[in-house]
């Protein structure tokens, strides 16, 4: 797991502020806060990190920390999970070489 879902965001919460909140943690390689088709936040994000290990960190030590006067959460992004699995299930099987 590279990738954390980030909640209850502030809703002038940007993807810089998001960014520098969980560099504390590791190196941020990407973060993003989710929007609606008007634009609008919808009070959460996700943030990827260049490890596993910097993605775990980042929700044992940043999960119920304050960002821009909200308490946040962090949690292990499960729809990336689901489509790791989705995808190696559709790889194809590696042939038996003898």
């Amino acid at each position: 797991m590279l990738q954390v879902y980030v909640g209850n965001l502030s809703w002038e919460c940007q993807w810089q502020d998001l960014k520098d909140h969980m560099r504390s943690v590791g190196e941020v390689m990407h973060a993003d806060v989710l929007t609606g088709p008007d634009g609008r936040s919808k009070g959460c994000g996700l943030v990827e990190f260049s490890t596993p290990e910097e993605a775990q960190r980042a929700i044992a030590e940043l999960n119920d920390t304050e960002l821009m006067g909200r308490m946040i959460f962090v949690r292990e992004d499960r729809e990336a999970r689901a489509k790791a699995g989705a995808a190696a299930a559709a790889a194809p099987a590696p042939e038996a070489g003898f």
